[in-house]
């Protein structure tokens, strides 16, 4: 089930980016593998598998890739296989015989996918990182934060599941759609912080038009204006306003019964201490409860912020199916949404790797 259903993907066990975009590929209906090294990396996160959500959706055999024999049972697995997945340092693959040249060799019409942060050339390529290093080279750390504070620390959100693992699947889905016609695969080299950098277009165009300013917090979306921001409520919970267009703010306003001639223009800058007082002092008057009953569903653009424990309970998001339980975990449910091609409902990751790799190999090969 599912609009991938029939593509073939291996994935070579690796954190972060890899896994996500393994899940995104199972979670559309690709049969995806994953092969685990004997001695999987991990980021001092235990936890029991079932809740290790990323590697939901596929099966799993463990391999100890410095032995040529489990080598030559992957390059049989790529055989049978439309993609590959791997996200380790450029070179690693090659050291342990899988790189894309054999790869490619045994399989023409393979897709090889790369997923790095500072990607596969220049002079950090091989260099160690995380999400946070990758996407501050990018310049929108710097821009996130309130005025006068540290620039915040994003969630993986930001690199690793977005400016990566996102931008590796358009990139393989790309690629398998062009060796239908070619009937040539190809590797798609990508990289953290060019993933990143694409989803930041729009603000390095703003900057080049002078229409953004370096100072964090002073900026119409990024805390700097009243009108697009969080505020506390009486019960110390927060909700969120963005009615950037005037009708939207008048509206708010109308709501919230505030003089519209008090808080001065909407756009003023040297107005907007001043308008978030009032705003602020007048939504802390009641609870998000309230504030709820008042304004959702309104064009005051406004929402609750809640909490990874709330979200789930929320009407709309329990309306849309958004969230499923597997294994008797609430997790987020398969993204984006199809008319026909509906994905199944995703199966738990595996407690243990698949000790018959024989027989997950012929299954392999039947499937094809």
């Amino acid at each position: 089930m599912g609009p991938l259903q029939g593509l073939r993907i291996v994935e070579l066990a690796g954190i972060g980016p890899g896994p996500m975009a393994a899940m995104l590929f199972a979670d559309l209906g690709a049969t995806v593998l994953r092969i685990d090294r004997t001695e999987a990396a991990d980021l001092g996160v235990k936890r029991p598998a079932r809740f290790n959500l990323l590697l939901r959706n596929r099966d799993v055999i463990e391999l100890d890739l410095k032995q040529p024999a489990a080598v030559e049972q992957v390059l049989q697995f790529v055989e049978a296989a439309d993609g590959l997945i791997e996200g380790f340092r450029p070179g690693v693959t090659e050291r342990l015989g899988l790189g894309p040249d054999v790869c490619l060799q045994r399989n023409p019409k393979l897709v090889y996918g790369r997923v790095t942060g500072w990607g596969q050339s220049g002079p950090l390529a091989k260099a160690a990182g995380h999400d946070l290093n990758y996407v501050a080279l990018t310049g929108v750390i710097h821009a996130i934060g309130r005025a006068g504070q540290a620039p915040a620390v994003p969630l993986a959100l930001t690199g690793d599941f977005s400016g990566g693992a996102l931008y590796l699947v358009i990139g393989m889905l790309s690629a398998l759609l062009e060796a239908r016609q070619s009937g040539l695969g190809q590797v798609v080299d990508a990289a953290i912080v060019d993933g990143t950098l694409s989803m930041a277009t729009t603000f390095y165009g703003l900057h080049a038009a002078g229409l953004w300013n370096a100072e964090r917090g002073s900026n119409v979306l990024d805390s700097g204006a009243p009108f697009y921001d969080v505020y506390e409520c009486a019960d110390g919970h927060w909700i969120s306003i963005g009615p950037i267009e005037a009708r939207f703010y008048a509206q708010l306003l109308s709501r919230l019964e505030l003089d519209p001639a008090a808080l001065g223009a909407q756009h003023d800058r040297a107005a907007w201490p001043q308008a978030r007082q009032q705003i602020a002092d007048r939504f802390r008057q009641r609870t998000r409860a309230q504030w709820c009953e008042l304004l959702e569903g309104s064009d005051v653009c406004f929402a609750p912020v809640l909490s990874f424990a709330e979200a789930p309970q929320h009407p709309h998001l329990q309306a849309r199916g958004s969230f499923v339980e597997v294994g008797g975990v609430v997790q987020p449910a398969p993204a984006p949404r199809f008319s026909r091609s509906v994905p199944a409902t995703p199966t738990p990751p595996r407690e243990r790797p698949e000790a018959d790799v024989a027989a997950v190999l012929a299954a392999w090969r039947r499937g094809r």
